[in-house]
């Protein structure tokens, strides 16, 4: 008698790959939960600590945060245009230059 056929094993079902917005979402809601308060505190102390190699990159994401780059982004309804508006009135002046009689020669002397 020939040995009874098993199921195959169970298989997961595939799940799609994260989104960054969900990323976001789970990292925000592992901080909150967990231990954001000290993770927050770290960074501060790190950016106020002058010898610590990470010093740049924890002022850096301490800036980011505070004042984010998107803010000093212009979009097309924000970018300034130059208006150049050549106008004149009445008839143009003739200034005439000084007369040569009043001219003055000048020479360096050494003190």
């Amino acid at each position: 008698m020939p040995a009874p056929i098993k199921d195959p094993p169970y298989v997961l079902p595939a799940t799609l790959p994260k989104t960054d917005t969900q990323r976001i979402k789970e990292l925000k809601r592992m901080l909150i939960e967990g231990k954001g308060e000290h993770v927050v505190q770290k960074v501060l102390d790190i950016a106020l600590d002058d010898g610590h190699p990470g010093q740049m990159a924890a002022l850096k994401m301490c800036m980011d945060r505070a004042l984010p780059a998107s803010l000093f982004e212009k979009t097309a309804a924000q970018r300034s245009a130059i208006n150049i508006t050549i106008s004149t009135l009445g008839a143009p002046q003739i200034v005439e230059s000084p007369s040569d009689d009043n001219i003055t020669d000048v020479e360096a002397k050494d003190v």
